[in-house]
């Protein structure tokens, strides 16, 4: 019954924050004007604004924040690691890095979709080497295995910070990093949305799993687990996921890692049951996030990224606390 309720606070919430994210902004617009400038046909600066900057900008906050949120409660379960998000499977970084190559190389300024389609590429190649080098392993092996290839996709950016060709490419390069959903298209949400579909779908998938392996792996195992199965639709749904979040969005943190467990004391600390609130609950975060980043004044727009790390980093530090308070 508390899941039943949350999940609809958190879809009252996340539908508050959507007409939020549509009214707000540099020109402010009324729920009448919105309503208006979503059924009119003219060319009108209202209808301009909420149709061609702003409702794609809503929707793939949504995408984005539901699918770092929903393969963060996926990687804890799986891993039974309570630190665990993409980032530590190396993912994000590798979507990352491959976009970064795109912007190294020119190919951005040539073509506007180089940047995340070299992105994807980037998440899919990192999780498919994750999961390559973690394949005769168990749970230590996968999670040492993400780290490497975090670390080595971590030394790529800063060689590619390190040898730009010009202060442009690497200031391209920096603001990409610091991630924004500022400029994004139509283009970027037709892009990004089919990835983030399938992977959330195989991303759900692992739910029935994740509850068994509460047990652990030896116990999931004879309850029918295939954990191989198990390993790769998460991992294939997160490369899916969180590599086209990151590759429109750049790298945005702590969503996945702060979204779970809020939502997990709520739902009787069930991997399965934690997967839909946490990804409706990733959506909310980052539609605020966002909200925070155009709303904030200053001489420059403060990047999505930034704004996720300085409100996740204390939780990440009060996490950290808590379980050395638990520990025995």
């Amino acid at each position: 019954m508390k899941g039943r309720w949350l999940t609809i606070v958190l879809v009252v919430l996340l539908a508050a924050a959507a007409l939020a994210s549509l009214l707000a902004g540099r020109v402010w617009l009324s729920p009448g004007e919105v309503l208006a400038s979503l059924t009119a046909s003219d060319d009108s600066l209202a209808r301009l604004i909420v149709t061609e900057l702003r409702l794609p900008r809503l929707l793939l906050a949504i995408g984005v924040g539901a699918s770092l949120g929903l393969s963060g409660a996926v990687l804890q379960g799986l891993l039974r690691n309570p630190l665990a998000e993409a980032g530590l499977l190396g993912i994000s970084t590798g979507a990352a890095l491959g976009a970064v190559v795109a912007i190294y190389y020119g190919l951005a300024a040539s073509f506007a979709l180089a940047t995340p389609l070299l992105g994807l590429a980037g998440g899919f190649a990192a999780a498919a080497l994750a999961f390559g080098l973690s394949r005769s392993g168990g749970t230590l092996a996968l999670i040492l295995a993400g780290a490497a290839v975090s670390s080595v996709a971590a030394a790529g950016l800063a060689l590619a910070l390190n040898l730009a060709p010009n202060p442009y490419a690497a200031f391209e390069i920096t603001t990409w990093l610091l991630g924004s959903l500022s400029d994004r298209t139509w283009d970027h949400v037709w892009l990004a949305a089919p990835f983030m579909l399938v992977g959330c779908g195989l991303l759900f998938l692992t739910a029935p799993a994740l509850d068994a392996l509460a047990l652990g792996e030896a116990q999931a195992e004879s309850l029918g687990v295939r954990l191989a199965r198990t390993r790769l639709l998460a991992l294939t749904g997160t490369a899916f996921a969180v590599g086209a979040a990151t590759a429109v969005t750049g790298a945005v943190g702590f969503i996945g890692l702060v979204a779970p467990h809020l939502v997990r004391p709520f739902v009787g600390y069930r991997p399965g049951r934690v997967l839909l609130p946490s990804a409706l609950l990733g959506a909310v975060l980052l539609l605020v996030a966002d909200i925070a980043s155009r709303l904030i004044s200053y001489d420059t727009e403060i990047k999505l990224g930034v704004l996720t790390s300085i409100f996740g980093a204390p939780f990440f530090l009060w996490l950290v606390l808590s379980m050395r308070k638990r520990a025995p």
